[in-house]
């Protein structure tokens, strides 16, 4: 996931309070939920700091992978690896009941480490070609402990559930392609289908916190790619060339007018282009120009028009230069939607989730601008649910927001340095609330 956004401690304390009356479907023992959380934290935060140190790239998490399916395999879940290559599904059966998944992610980032933690990541790997340093600078080490602890406090409260668990160790969430991989190998052909599907995020916010909303939480990402043509020539007599670089700029600024003119000004959309290649010297004309960039959105009707709108104005820059047309690389069944909670869902998962840690710590947040694959387990009817988990000390990120403060760094930061407790023990209570409250309620007829 990239850059998301902080969610602010004057927004935590601002929350409303949910009703007590849909409190239905709350976690049986909130104390008993802490209590095992806590007990289980020791071996947790052995297993995070193992994995901080060690971090893999989408597709390339063979240790990692290999380390969940153990953990798995040693509390009594039924586990499959390789699916979707690098993916790991456990299933624990307890009677008759809803199917619940709960998805982790295993990859890390291709850049370097600089928090100074005795755990930090030295390790490195290939990446698009090249050596490059690897680091869980995203948070997904702080997911795979909450998700294991998740895994063994259920697992212990096993007399108070019937249902089943599909517990999902995803590859390739940062590139992209690891949901859709999975679900391409079969995971809900070959694996109980889920009544409902739960996965969390860490946000620079405060640790003990839980961040949530209903409907649309983070943007729908669309990947482009415009290879403008031209006809190379000497930078001195350009009326006998074709010059690319001119259509690319031409792109780069009037691309913009789809965003801010044609686009409801009420409805979030984003077109930037991150990167252009082009040319070796100043004095030649080259004869092509490669510009690459995103497109972020919340609803559907708007990434079209965005999409829509970036073809058309590569194809007119084009036009407008004489040129061949370019080659556009931009396939929405590549990218991912929006994750969108289902209203339900949310409606009874927010209550448990105050059930079990109070209603001042779980608070409604706006969307953020970033993306997240999980998007792709809504699929079939399946109902989501995607939260976050505040990882820093509390009094900082108050200090942070007081003017003139010193900002703190946020997932993709080589120093985002997560507290891991009280954090990973939030992220488990949070997250077994949650499974709960989904066991107890009705299957619906997305269950196997």
């Amino acid at each position: 996931m990239h850059s998301l956004r902080q969610l602010s401690l004057a927004a935590c304390l601002a929350c409303a309070a949910v009703p007590a009356a849909m409190a239905q479907g709350a976690a049986p023992n909130a104390q008993r939920i802490e209590s095992l959380a806590r007990e289980a934290y020791p071996q947790l935060d052995t297993l995070y700091k193992d994995i901080h140190a060690h971090p893999e790239l989408g597709f390339q998490e063979v240790r990692t992978a290999a380390k969940l399916a153990e953990q798995m395999r040693a509390l009594g879940f039924e586990v499959t690896e390789h699916v979707g290559r690098t993916g790991v599904v456990a299933v624990l059966r307890n009677g008759a009941g809803p199917t619940v998944l709960v998805r982790t992610e295993l990859d890390a980032l291709p850049m370097q480490e600089k928090t100074g933690l005795p755990y930090a990541s030295q390790a490195k790997a290939t990446w698009q070609g090249r050596e490059t340093f690897v680091a869980h600078s995203c948070g997904h080490d702080v997911h795979m402990a909450s998700w294991v602890g998740t895994a063994r406090t259920l697992l212990a409260l096993k007399d108070q559930w019937q249902g089943t668990l599909v517990f999902v160790a995803q590859p390739a969430e940062e590139a992209s392609g690891g949901a859709k991989g999975m679900l391409a190998d079969g995971l809900y052909k070959r694996f109980p289908k889920p009544d409902a599907a739960f996965a969390l995020h860490t946000s620079a916010s405060p640790y003990g916190y839980v961040g949530y909303r209903a409907g649309p939480i983070t943007s729908a990402s669309d990947g482009f790619e415009i290879d403008f043509k031209g006809r190379g020539g000497h930078g001195s007599a350009p009326h006998r060339a074709i010059d690319p670089i001119v259509q690319a700029a031409h792109f780069v600024t009037d691309v913009q007018t789809v965003v801010s003119r044609e686009k409801d000004p009420a409805e979030f959309g984003v077109v930037t282009v991150g990167a252009i290649q082009a040319g070796t010297a100043g004095n030649i004309i080259p004869d092509s120009a490669l510009l690459r960039g995103t497109i972020r959105s919340y609803k559907p009707q708007v990434r079209k028009q965005l999409i829509d709108g970036v073809r058309r104005t590569a194809l007119a820059s084009a036009a407008m230069a004489g040129a061949p047309e370019p080659t556009i690389g931009l396939d929405p069944a590549r990218g991912n939607g929006a994750v969108i909670n289902d209203q339900a869902l949310a409606q009874r998962t927010v209550a448990a989730l105050k059930a079990q840690l109070g209603d001042a710590k779980v608070v409604q947040v706006p969307p953020i601008t970033a993306s997240e694959d999980f998007s792709e387990f809504a699929v079939e009817g399946v109902p989501t649910f995607f939260f976050f988990i505040g990882v820093n000390d509390p009094k900082e990120v108050a200090d942070s927001q007081k003017e003139g403060g010193k900002p703190l760094p946020f997932n993709h930061s080589p120093f985002f340095a997560p507290v891991p407790e009280p954090s990973i023990t939030t992220g488990v209570q949070a997250m077994t609330a949650a499974v709960l409250s989904a066991l107890a309620a009705k299957p619906t007829s997305a269950g196997s």
